[in-house]
């Protein structure tokens, strides 16, 4: 890879300021060359044979467009599932719906009505939910990242007509202002509340136009000193927030310094920026996880719990000691659910010791609500595996999804999960709907007909998005 096409990937990656980008573009791009390079060479055979596909695929797409990164939700038959839509110089969001539980579905229909103005990726795809409503069908609600200028947008829009039509789109409370933000995940309460959790680099905005006040009143140019990278992640947060405005932060972590996040609860500072966060609720329970930057740039995985529906949350818990040390974001983060015992089930990837990228794999563990989780336990896989997702299935199982390298191309890979009393899992490996190459970053959605998932599939004219129920 030239070093013009990764500093074009790390632009993706939005960050927001000169300064940080000096500062970390050189670790950043060394840590996804490795990555890269460690991923197609790294071979972990962990099933004795390849398994069946499954069958039925139903596929989304816009034509004209290459379709990718999905995020899939269900109730009962009713299946929605969004994604984007991009040509060379725009990018918008779709909903598709189902009816029969992801068997057919109608034509995708557009959310933003700003053409072109969404910036979604596999690790910030826009996320649904499906709202229940009483003998109709359920509300959908999309969360996406769109550009505005030299600033990020976490945009809403919700459909109260099946996906036919949505309304106009508006940013989540508590999300305005400059800098960038992103990496959402997205829960619906037992209220009815659209919860949502992003990471947010506000503060760097403020730091920069700082160095740069500086700058102009010196006789001689200064530079941003690099300092240690846990000091510079603390201008990352994590934000915390419902669509209805009903999160009263409290002064113990709320910001509620300016009219703009009002609305906002910030859980911590030090959050890894470019992985995904994911977010659950169960009760008045709000669950959420994220990667940590620990003293010395350990990026671990980190957990906090809020038992009054989000006006607080507990100090982070670290998941695992791995102790990850990486000056640079990774753009894998953990994955969430919680069963029906309220115990909460973390998947996530890290090198197996700590600090061989090459040992790049998956793991698993278990805490029974808000208790220190149980010692990791590796997934076996077929290579080096990213991108989880996890679910609980009707059935009180986890059915977990990543893709995976195996001969040089990404596959998906899948596992079904039982967890004993003692918090130890066992793994039996599931068919994935399609056994094929170049296979990605899947999404999974549970109801009480079953569990499906939905995922990027590159063909020769494009990638199109591949839905399937999971057996």
């Amino acid at each position: 890879m030239t070093m013009q096409n990764l500093r074009a990937a790390c632009s993706l990656r939005r960050l927001p300021t000169r300064s940080l980008t000096r500062s970390l573009t050189p670790t950043l791009t060394r840590s996804r060359a490795l990555i890269a390079a460690c991923a197609f060479a790294f071979t972990n055979v962990a099933f004795n044979a390849p398994l069946p596909a499954q069958s039925a695929i139903a596929t989304l797409t816009v034509d004209g467009r290459a379709s990718a990164n999905p995020s899939i939700a269900a109730q009962g038959a009713f299946v929605a599932v969004a994604f984007s839509a991009a040509t060379v110089s725009s990018m918008d969001i779709f909903v598709a719906t189902s009816r029969d539980g992801g068997t057919s579905f109608g034509a995708p229909v557009q959310v933003n009505r700003v053409p072109g103005e969404a910036r979604v990726s596999g690790e910030e795809p826009p996320r649904v939910v499906l709202v229940p409503r009483p003998g109709s069908t359920p509300d959908i609600v999309v969360v996406w990242t769109a550009k505005a200028g030299a600033n990020w947008k976490l945009l809403s829009a919700r459909s109260t007509d099946g996906g036919t039509s949505f309304s106009t789109s508006r940013a989540v409370p508590g999300s305005e202002g400059d800098g960038a933000r992103g990496w959402q995940s997205v829960a619906v309460d037992a209220k009815g509340r659209v919860l949502v959790l992003w990471l947010d680099h506000r503060d760097l905005v403020k730091a920069d136009s700082a160095h740069k006040h500086t700058m102009s009143a010196t006789a001689a140019p200064m530079t941003m000193p690099k300092g240690d990278p846990t000091e510079r992640a603390a201008l990352s947060q994590l934000f915390f927030s419902s669509l209805d405005n009903t999160t009263a932060p409290s002064t113990a972590n709320a910001t509620a310094t300016a009219t703009a996040t009002a609305n906002a609860v910030r859980i911590t500072r030090s959050v890894c920026y470019c992985c995904k966060t994911t977010l659950a609720a169960n009760g008045n329970s709000v669950y959420a996880v994220w990667r940590h930057v620990y003293p010395g740039s350990q990026r671990d995985i980190a957990f906090s719990k809020s038992s009054d529906g989000g006006r607080t949350f507990a100090a982070p818990q670290r998941v695992s000691d791995d102790h990850w040390q990486i000056d640079g974001c990774p753009d894998n983060g953990p994955a969430l659910a919680i069963d029906t015992q309220r115990r909460a089930h973390v998947v996530w990837p890290t090198p197996a010791d700590g600090k061989d990228m090459a040992a790049l794999a998956l793991f698993y563990a278990v805490s029974r609500d808000g208790a220190p989780f149980s010692a990791r336990t590796r997934i076996p896989t077929r290579g080096a595996a990213s991108h989880p997702q996890v679910v609980i299935t009707a059935d009180g199982s986890a059915l977990v999804a990543w893709d995976e390298v195996v001969d040089g191309t990404r596959r998906m890979g899948m596992t079904r999960v039982r967890v004993d009393a003692a918090g130890r899992p066992t793994f039996t490996p599931v068919p994935a709907p399609d056994a094929g190459p170049k296979q990605w970053y899947p999404a999974l959605a549970s109801s009480e007909t079953g569990a499906l998932t939905a995922w990027v599939r590159q063909l020769d004219k494009g990638s199109v998005i591949g839905v399937a129920r999971v057996k």
